[in-house]
This record gives C-alpha cells, structure tokens and sequence, in this order.
C-alpha cells in the first residue's frame, strides 16, 4: 500500500476501533429554511441498515465522475453537525488527515460509507441566497415592508391547531387574554400597516426572499445588510407555479423561478398581490451586517454552495451525508443531472416526505438563475458509516 493510503486506512481503523455505534435520532426541525431549531422533539431514527440492504459507493450512478477533493473538503468544514458516534469518528479521520489528492479522497468515501437507496421516486429542487435592493423609506416601487418578528407571535406545536402536524412548529396569535389563536396569513398580515419595518423592498423580491429564507439587501448609501430569518406565521407553504401554469400565466415548462418573478415584477399590483397572496405563508426577518459569508442553515453552519441540501426533519437527521441523483429535468433551460455527494444541513416548509431535497446552490444572481430550474427527478443514497 502507498504510504498516503497506509496513513488513510490506520486513521480509518483508530476511528472504527474507537466510536462505538448509537442509535440514530432526528434533529429537532427547523421551521423554515435558515430558521432555528424546533423545541419539539423529533422521531426515534430508525438503526443503520445491515450490509445487504447497501451497496459500495463505486457502485453509485455518477460515482467516478465525482469531484471527490471539494467533496471531502465540504465533508470536513460540515461533519461535526451530525450527532452519529459513527459519522464523528469518520469526521475527526477525515479533519486529522489533511490534504487529500482525487485517488485517495475517493479511497477514503469509499473504506468509510456505503450506500443505501431510497425508494425510487422523488423531487429535487433549489434554492439560493439572494441579493435584493432595499431602501430604507418606501416610495412606489419599494412599498413591501421587510418586518421583524412579531411581539405577539407565540412559537407552538402545530398540532394545537392541526392535530396532524404535531410535534412540527406551528406559530400563534396571543389576544392577551382567552386561548391562543392561529397566526395570520400572508393576506391579512399583508393588509395591516407595520409598526416597525427593518427596510421596504419590492413586493415581487419581498416574496421570493421569503421562499428563500435568507439573503443579502443592498441600500441606496451601498451599504450591505444580511436578512436573516427570524420566525414564520405558521401557514403551510403554497408554490404558486402550479396555479400560474394552470392559468396560463406561464407555460408548463417555464415555471421557473426566475420566470414567476419576472411575471410579478410586470404586474406589480392587485393582479401579482392576488397570486402572492395564494402561499399563506409569511416570513418575518432580523438584519446584520453582511460578513460575505455564506448564509446559515437549521444545523447552524454555514451552507458550503453546491453541497448542502434542506430535508424533511420527520425523515432524516442534519449532518446525514448523502449521494444525490437527479435527472430527467421538469424545467426549460435546466443542468440534465445533478450528482453529488450533500449533507443536510438545512430545513424548508415545502420539503416534505423521505426522497425530496433541496440543493443549496449559493449567493447571488447566478445562483438564483439555476436554483429557479432545478426540478429533477430524485433518487437519493443516504451513505451509512461501515460497522
């Protein structure tokens, strides 16, 4: 054996020798995409899956083509997130062993995981952090209030109102006096006059920077401020591209982000209001200054672009590593495929159920231009630690 790969195998083995195995529990769930954790516990996980329900990595669609070196390199700045005795073993391995070339990163996926599949069929999406205007005084074009967390919004299990989303978060209005009621939608919310707003945007941009979950605004005087997610109104998210499609707003094969914000930002108005207003969901935000770093997610880390993926709490623990295959895309102008080894590291209302994922693509208007297309079948391989 070469000598890197003697020095790979030996820290391979101190690493097996040492982390005994612990069953895996899921994360408590974040409640929209760069939100905190819930204080609601989560589901027992299930134990890891014997050998024959696995296959070797090298086995992987895609698998050789990998850029294994940016691979590890994101492995190694996210790995401490999972709560896996396993994981953190291969973790502190892949920390101790320093630079890595292709060959023996590859080697190193492939002595540490195997692969088990998810049922076959699935969704991937998108998303991105964007970098919107702002000004600080609205006028007629920035007449969207950006607004902070409500006093009297009260986080709750969302099974107070809904029995079948219990142990989800849910959000609350306190009257003062009787019992909690549910929080307002985006219409109602939208029709009152805020008492403080941190900055106005454009209605169209307000919108998807919501979706989004987090972003970057620039003001008049060039100052850069992060928008962080600070609370939701405890609504279920509504995607409007289905109904713009079936309006024949936007073709079946143009629904893309970019696509729905352009139609808003051209019927700015009661005829947008009407379609916004569909998704009574609603954001609420906090601001700081912009450290130009990548926006943080649910695991409270920073998403390294390209590499991170929100999931469904209910099924999967942040820190879980995984193989993404996607392919036979829905959207004009989209990649064919994406295949990747993530990590979740993030949450999102709209990702719901075992195979659905949505890669975090990074910062900017490049990033929004592609996360707007990504709507791709899903086979997803969550990478197991070997016994």
């Amino acid at each position: 054996m070469r000598p890197a790969g003697a020095a790979l195998a030996a820290l391979i083995l101190a690493a097996c020798a040492t982390a005994a195995p612990e069953p895996r529990h899921g994360p408590h769930p974040g409640p929209h995409r760069g939100g905190p954790p819930s204080p609601f516990p989560a589901e027992p996980r299930p134990p890891v899956p014997p050998p024959e329900r696995t296959l070797p990595l090298a086995d992987l669609p895609g698998w050789a083509s990998e850029d294994h070196v940016a691979a590890l390199d994101a492995f190694r700045q996210t790995c401490g997130v999972s709560r896996d005795l396993r994981l953190a073993a291969i973790c502190r391995s892949a920390r101790a062993i320093g630079p890595l070339d292709r060959t023996h990163a590859r080697e190193f996926f492939e002595a540490s995981f195997r692969a088990e599949p998810s049922p076959p069929a699935g969704v991937l999406t998108a998303y991105f952090a964007p970098v919107y205007e702002a000004r600080r005084r609205p006028d007629a074009e920035f007449s969207a209030p950006v607004r902070p967390k409500p006093a009297d919004l009260k986080v709750v299990d969302a099974g107070l109102f809904d029995p079948g989303q219990a142990g989800r978060p849910g959000a609350a209005f306190d009257p003062g006096s009787g019992p909690l009621l549910p929080y307002p939608d985006r219409a109602a919310i939208e029709a009152t006059t805020p008492d403080r707003a941190l900055a106005w945007m454009r209605p169209e941009e307000l919108f998807f920077l919501q979706i989004q979950g987090s972003g970057v605004l620039t003001f008049e005087d060039g100052r850069r401020m992060k928008a962080l997610y600070a609370a939701n109104n405890g609504r279920p998210f509504v995607g409007v591209a289905n109904l713009m499609r079936d309006r024949g707003l936007l073709a079946r094969d143009n629904t893309s982000g970019e696509a729905i914000r352009a139609w808003l930002a051209a019927h700015r108005g009661p005829e947008a209001d009407e379609i916004m207003r569909a998704n009574p969901r609603y954001a609420f935000f906090s601001l700081a200054p912009d450290d130009g770093r990548q926006p943080v997610g649910a695991a409270n880390t920073p998403l390294p672009a390209g590499r991170a993926i929100a999931v469904d709490p209910a099924y999967h623990a942040l820190g879980d590593v995984f193989w993404v295959d996607a392919e036979a895309p829905l959207l004009a102008g989209a990649f064919p495929t994406y295949r990747r080894l993530v990590a979740a590291l993030d949450t999102g209302g709209a990702i719901k159920g075992d195979v659905r994922a949505d890669l975090y693509l990074g910062l900017g208007p490049a990033a929004g231009a592609e996360a707007g297309r990504v709507r791709h079948a899903l086979r997803l391989y969550r990478l197991v630690p070997k016994p």
